[in-house]
């Protein structure tokens, strides 16, 4: 049954968008206006797209008009759904081919970099795969407007079934279990196969478990093997302190994450540049993450233009312990990665410390020495995380010194 009558989606001013306006009739058929920069190439391509999309949904009686700015197919469709399901009170499902094949979400990996590209923005999160992240965060909270959650979500889904984003990590930041948007996400995501779900505002364990449990349900409605891994996002005073207890609450969180933003909002100063008013909880997020067994990921660094400091804060987050940092411009991805990376100095270090230890016990001890300096275990285990990451970064490859 219809309920209203037209419905607007989309934009014609954003590159690789359209804007579609859909009017539900009573009889007469499908009918589509294209008016496009390339109508006299992709023209009917994109009429008979939309009509194949309204027919799928069970809509035989409309007029749709398109204004197009070079959108995909996936982008055409999430559009017309979305219009469709504006205006209709039963519920939709739709099940889009999935063109991208990945493999199952991995636990143990790099994530330097987490880049945020917002959820309702089709030509930056196609191009998500090129910048060279580790991680690439599909934003569907703080970039998407209440009004466009419904659109950003579906554009999302399609953007995961049939955008090839390479090696990065593909995480979906969902919207807080405390508003009315969460578990529809989670209904619509899920199934496309995200590798994470980034939990933001998480205070408590219950808020993992909530999340853990509602995929779990869809996991096994849609027969999906590959369980999804989860990140929740700290972001509040309540929530450092429960940071260990967030960290344990579901074998599926890999990592948290520090929110400086909300946090300083949340205790009433300001976010200042040197982040002196945040090191105590970050500080704590560090300690629980690790205490828990899962990696710690620094807030961003907002101003995209000062890279001397955004090295600096990254340089002082590894020192605190943190494995990564979030950016919000792809300019910011490499000098993250060169903090993050190991030195060729460090490397070769590292080696010594394993050889000697290895030697030593060889021999009965448990210590070793290098120069004037004792080496035990605390320091293996320093050494030996410099090595894996080297690995990971292709860095030992070749290399018999």
């Amino acid at each position: 049954m219809v309920s209203k009558k037209e419905a607007r989606v989309g934009s014609e001013d954003k590159k690789g968008d359209l804007e579609v306006f859909l009017k539900m009739k009573e009889s007469g058929g499908l009918s589509v206006e294209v008016k496009s920069s390339v109508e006299h190439m992709f023209g009917e391509k994109i009429r008979k797209k939309v009509k194949e999309t309204l027919s799928d949904l069970g809509v035989k009686d409309a007029e749709a008009s398109v204004n197009d700015m070079g959108a995909l197919d996936y982008v055409i469709q999430a559009r017309v759904e979305t219009a469709v399901r504006r205006l209709s009170e039963a519920k939709i499902t739709s099940s889009p081919e999935k063109r991208v094949s990945y493999g199952p979400p991995v636990r143990e990996r790099l994530r330097r970099t987490r880049l945020y590209m917002p959820g309702n923005n089709p030509d930056l999160m196609r191009n998500g795969g090129l910048y060279g992240a580790d991680c690439v965060i599909l934003d569907l909270e703080d970039s998407v407007s209440p009004l466009e959650k419904d659109a950003a979500r579906l554009l999302v889904r399609n953007t995961l079934l049939n955008i090839d984003f390479g090696g990065a990590e593909r995480i979906v930041r969902i919207n807080p279990l405390s508003t009315e948007f969460s578990r529809e996400d989670l209904e619509v995501i899920v199934p496309a196969g995200p590798d994470t779900i980034l939990i933001p505002k998480c205070e408590a364990a219950s808020d993992v478990s909530d999340v853990a449990d509602i995929i779990e349900g869809i996991e096994k409605d849609f027969g999906i093997k590959e369980k999804i891994l989860l990140m929740p996002l700290i972001e509040t005073a309540k929530g450092i302190l429960n940071a260990f207890e967030i960290s344990s609450a579901s074998d599926r969180v890999i990592a948290i994450c520090f929110g400086a933003e909300d946090f300083t909002a949340d205790i009433g100063v300001e976010r200042t540049r040197e982040g002196a008013e945040s090191f105590v909880a970050r500080s704590l997020l560090v300690l629980g993450a690790k205490a828990a067994g899962v990696q710690a990921i620094d807030t961003v660094f907002s101003d995209f233009s000062d890279e001397e400091g955004l090295m600096k804060s990254t340089e002082e987050a590894m020192a605190m312990g943190f494995e990564g940092k979030g950016v919000i411009h792809p300019s910011q991805i490499e000098p993250v990665h060169r903090v993050f990376t190991p030195t060729a100095e460090r490397i070769k270090y590292a080696k010594k410390v394993v050889a000697a230890i290895e030697d030593a016990r060889k021999k009965g001890s448990g210590v070793a020495s290098i120069g004037s300096k004792m080496v035990d275990a605390p320091i293996e285990k320093r050494a030996r995380k410099i090595l894996r990451l080297a690995e990971a970064l292709g860095l030992l490859a070749g290399d018999d010194t």
